[in-house]
């Protein structure tokens, strides 16, 4: 395991970009972020980062599995410092931003795979 965290809850505006047909994401952000950008991430527990992730990990997300296909620059940095990254699910093997995480796969994630006491975990 590289990553595994528990989601606590999220802001108002963290899931409204989860619909968006060219470009579903979401933030990730330790329970602890500022007022400002708490209100637009997914919150979750601190964890240490094990290992980077890396092209061909797999991020799990509840039940549902996802293939990593482009880690950005600063993803691993501030996933280890802030627990802060972007979950983009374009996939494809560049990342959108510095900070985004791509992933591909078969479901889609919803919000009410979001809820407080959601696993979200790399290996």
């Amino acid at each position: 395991m590289k990553f595994q965290v528990k989601i606590v809850g999220h802001g108002p505006e963290a899931l409204m970009f989860l619909d968006d047909p060219d470009n579903s994401f979401f933030i990730l952000f330790n329970e602890d972020a500022p007022a400002e950008l708490a209100d637009i991430s997914v919150l979750h527990t601190k964890s240490e980062i094990y290992e980077e992730p890396m092209v061909g990990d797999t991020m799990k997300i509840g039940k549902k599995e996802f293939i990593i296909t482009a880690v950005g620059i600063e993803a691993p940095i501030t996933l280890k410092s802030l627990g802060h990254c972007t979950i983009n699910f374009a996939g494809g093997s560049e990342a959108a931003l510095p900070g985004c995480i791509m992933l591909e796969g078969c479901e889609k994630v919803v919000a009410s795979d979001l809820v407080e006491g959601t696993e979200v975990s790399i290996y």
